[in-house]
């Protein structure tokens, strides 16, 4: 060997941990909740990621009974069903999916402001 034997750097991706979450079923596994701001100080919130074993219209139902909103639910082409509710209802949404037994608490992800 000389005094020249230099080793090559590799590349680095510094993305390529959260393209794996992405990519495999790591992504399936969350529920998130995320808030829309609307006109002035209306909001939108949005639960996406439920199993597609649940019913929906009857979560959304008792989602809306509890917190007294409105809300519905819309099918999108890349997310699937996604839950929408008047208002920000984030944490209530967060208690009422634990308490429910529909995902437990470190398969929630929580975003907004």
């Amino acid at each position: 060997m000389s005094d020249f034997d230099v080793q090559i750097p590799t590349t680095f991706d510094p993305f390529a941990d959260a393209n794996a979450e992405n990519s495999g079923a790591g992504s399936k596994d969350y529920v998130h909740i995320r808030v829309q701001q609307r006109n002035g100080r209306k909001s939108l919130t949005t639960v996406q990621g439920l199993k597609k074993e649940f019913s929906y219209n009857k979560i959304l139902k008792d989602l809306k009974k509890d917190f007294c909103c409105n809300g519905t639910v819309v099918q999108d082409p890349e997310l699937g069903q996604v839950i929408q509710l008047q208002g920000d209802q984030r944490k209530n949404v967060s208690t009422f999916l634990v308490q429910a037994g529909i995902v437990k608490k470190e398969h929630i992800k929580i975003h907004g402001f």
